[in-house]
């Protein structure tokens, strides 16, 4: 690296938010020796280099022995700016490097570093298992000739090649199914039941997206209940047909919703003309109010799909199916009632815990992505993380536009095509990012109808994800993809055989077209970064409405009444154009607000569940239940084989514990549905809610003792004693799913906003 692009890095990171703050200057000197240290390494043979590269621990050593590793193992030799990232992972830091630049190699070194440095096992954390196998095997040639083992895990893995997998040095993982293999080990009553070993350390990719979207997500492990109940479905009859401003009043904001006099009159009279609002009909004003959200406020193909039966969550950050999350509060059955589908139960949540809680439990943690330095703020809040900007080994050079505004959607949808088909008939490739599913599909008729052939890539074909994105800088080619297209995935110029590299590069390569702004500045910037990757040539712009709903529901008060524009409807109004900005800087703020607010009240939570996992470890591996019958019944459990005794104790023991969790996690989500009311009592919901909470887990521990010592004077001790002769019995079937951010507030939030306008209204 230069001098002057040295000066030009540091001004770079001057100038950015205050996430980077990491100076790579004293990383930046080390390359030269690392340089010189894998000149020495190319003489020696592989098993010398796999024997010498066991003693590495110095970043000089793990870089070199990594470099000349992938040079061998791959025919790739990493750049500089990968031995700087890996440098930066190995620091515990962010490492933010575009699109394109080879962070799947830079994880491998910074993974290899880990270990040799005691701080193994290490754990990759993907955004999906097609990642997490794919990365594995790519880099397993590299691990092999560092002497280390590689393995990784997917939904489809059976228990035992999950315990295979991470008994590898190194483990590629989904984020979620890491999550859940770890809820599901905390229920084990036998340690050789359990899949993972210790959490050492984890290299998160695209950490924006996990670290920060999906940190507030609880993954959930749930058991069968007998006997439930689901009366969203009748609910769901009663507000079809209903009609928006008639029956029901959307809320500016769009995420609420409630019956209106004209509304509620209807409804009440489909039930034989009961008083909703009667205290013995609160339960149904709620299904009824669950139902209306279902109904009026989430859209199929916008937030949902209906896929083989079963509605599919749309995660709105990626456009991509978000793999088994369900909505709370009856949400999910309802959209189910009105999609004329069985409902799912939920069951009993036996365990659960966030993303962000998951990930805080490793004693390492670092992560790479394109694009961490606008929420470099919120990675020093919530994990104490800083970002370290790698540059790019060559600079780019793709051209980004200024966004071109229209009055209208519709005038902004002529013009999308009409560009589109500019391009598509001089050869040059097109990738357009839209917000949704059903966007992508009106746009891909849309260009049919203009005679323009075209790829559509969205959640409802997600599984072909990486083939197509892998063709859209083929020479003609029109890919139409929801947001997040493809990352892990480059785009080659020319194909991904880049036969026709010179052409496509001749006609200024890849063109990014974005068919609006997406809540996340992030979210775009990654849309654009699938253009221009290691120098080559590229373009990007957005089209934008000031009908869009970022600004409508975001700044509508800044648009002038008469904006200036051109015949076509082309907004040429820097008042406007700032409108936009300050839209997409409100959303992003409301995201983190929630995220905080959320992790204010998980905080409590979390505490108590580690708590209750070092009482449940010494449950498990030592003899402190059987100690406890010991001491509480000395004469009956004098003739009792300790072993037999340790077996019988620490199982009752065991499932008391487990049994008083779950009841307690349900106790505290009625606690959070309900401490809302306390705030029409101008009380803070949260101390409200640490003070129903901390009490109740405060009883846990003596009640766990006290069911212990009932059953075992309930119980006759003999050989061939199991649980569930003494009516201690688990769920005969557990899943795990992840609960969606619920945009539209707890159901008794909803239930509160219906009641205050029928206050109001009456």
């Amino acid at each position: 690296m230069g001098v002057s692009q040295r000066l030009k890095s540091r001004m770079q990171r001057f100038l950015q938010r205050p996430g980077t703050t990491v100076d790579l200057g004293p990383l930046e000197k080390l390359l030269p020796k690392i340089g010189s240290r894998a000149e020495e390494l190319a003489d020696l043979s592989d098993s010398e280099l796999t024997e010498a590269a066991a003693e590495a621990t110095d970043y000089v050593d793990i870089c070199a022995f990594g470099r000349e590793a992938a040079r061998r193992g791959l025919d790739q030799t990493p750049y500089d700016v990968q031995l700087l990232g890996a440098m930066a992972l190995l620091s515990g830091k962010v490492a933010e490097m575009a699109t394109g630049e080879g962070k799947t190699l830079t994880a491998a070194i910074a993974a290899y570093g880990h270990v040799r440095r005691g701080k193994g096992p290490v754990h990759v954390l993907t955004v999906n298992d097609y990642l997490a196998r794919r990365d594995a095997l790519w880099m397993a040639p590299v691990y092999r000739l560092l002497g280390l083992t590689v393995g990784w895990v997917t939904e489809a893995s059976s228990h035992d090649q999950r315990r295979a997998a991470y008994g590898n040095d190194v483990t590629y993982v989904s984020v979620s199914e890491a999550g859940f293999d770890y809820l599901r080990d905390q229920l084990v009553t036998d340690i050789d039941d359990r899949v993972q070993r210790d959490l050492a350390c984890c290299i998160v990719d695209e950490a924006d997206s996990i670290l920060i979207d999906e940190a507030r997500v609880p993954m959930v492990l749930a058991g069968t209940v007998p006997g439930e109940q689901d009366p969203v479905h009748q609910a769901a009859a009663l507000v079809k047909g209903l009609v928006n401003k008639r029956h029901y009043e959307i809320a500016d904001d769009g995420r609420s919703v409630a019956l209106t006099d004209k509304g509620l009159q209807a409804v009440e009279a489909k039930l034989g003309g009961i008083d909703l609002y009667a205290d013995e009909n609160v339960e149904q004003l709620s299904a009824v109010n669950v139902a209306l959200h279902a109904e009026a406020l989430l859209h199929r193909d916008v937030d949902y799909i209906v896929r083989n039966g079963a509605v599919e969550l749309v995660d709105e950050m990626r456009g991509r199916v978000a793999q088994r999350r369900r909505w709370p509060d009856g949400l999910q059955a309802a959209v189910e009632a009105k999609e004329g589908l069985n409902a799912t139960a939920e069951g009993e949540v036996l365990d659960t815990i966030t993303v962000q809680a998951y990930i805080a439990l490793y004693k390492t943690l670092c992560g790479m992505t394109a694009t961490a330095v606008l929420v470099g703020n919120e990675l020093r809040e919530f994990f104490k993380l800083e970002v370290a900007v790698i540059p790019p080994n060559t600079p780019c050079v793709r051209v980004d536009d200024p966004d071109r505004i229209y009055a209208t959607r519709a005038e902004k949808e002529e013009a999308l095509i009409e560009e589109i088909r500019l391009t598509h008939e001089v050869g040059r490739p097109v990738l357009v990012g839209t917000l949704d599913v059903k966007e992508s599909e009106q746009l891909a008729a849309g260009l049919t109808a203009a005679g323009i052939p075209c790829v559509v890539l969205n959640a409802k074909n997600d599984e072909e994800e990486a083939a197509i994105i892998a063709e859209a800088g083929t020479y003609g080619a029109v890919t139409v993809s929801t947001q997040m297209a493809g990352r892990g995935v480059d785009i080659r110029l020319g194909g991904s055989d880049q036969a026709d590299y010179d052409r496509v590069a001749e006609l200024g390569g890849l063109y990014i077209i974005g068919s609006g702004r997406h809540d996340s500045r992030r979210v775009d910037d990654q849309l654009r970064g699938r253009s221009g990757r290691q120098g080559d040539p590229g373009h990007s712009v957005f089209f934008v409405s000031i009908e869009d709903e970022l600004v409508v529901r975001h700044a509508p008060e800044l648009i002038p009444a008469s904006p200036k524009m051109h015949a076509d409807g082309l907004v040429v109004d820097d008042q406007v154009t700032y409108a936009v900005e300050h839209a997409q800087r409100v959303a992003e703020g409301v995201n983190h607000e929630i995220h905080r607010n959320t992790w204010r009240y998980s905080v409590v939570i979390e505490q108590q569940r580690i708590a209750l996992a070092e009482r449940r470890e010494r449950l498990l591996t030592t003899d402190v239940a059987a100690d406890l019958l010991r001491d509480r019944f000395p004469d009956e459990t004098e003739e009792i084989d300790d072993e037999l005794l340790s077996r019988v104790a620490r199982s009752i023991a065991l499932f008391h514990l487990d049994r008083l969790w779950a009841e307690h996690l349900a106790e505290l989500n009625e606690v959070r549905e309900g401490v809302h009311l306390r705030a029409l009592g101008r009380l803070d919901p949260l101390d409200e809610f640490h003070r129903s909470a901390v009490p109740a887990f405060n009883d846990l521990f003596p009640k766990i003792e006290q069911r212990t010592l009932e059953t075992f004077e309930t119980i006759e001790v003999t050989e061939d004693w199991e649980p569930a002769r003494s009516e201690m019995v688990r769920p005969s079937a557990t899943w795990t799913y992840l609960v969606h951010d619920n945009p539209f507030g707890s159901e008794l939030d909803r239930l509160i906003s219906a009641v205050g306008r029928r206050l109001t209204s009456r």
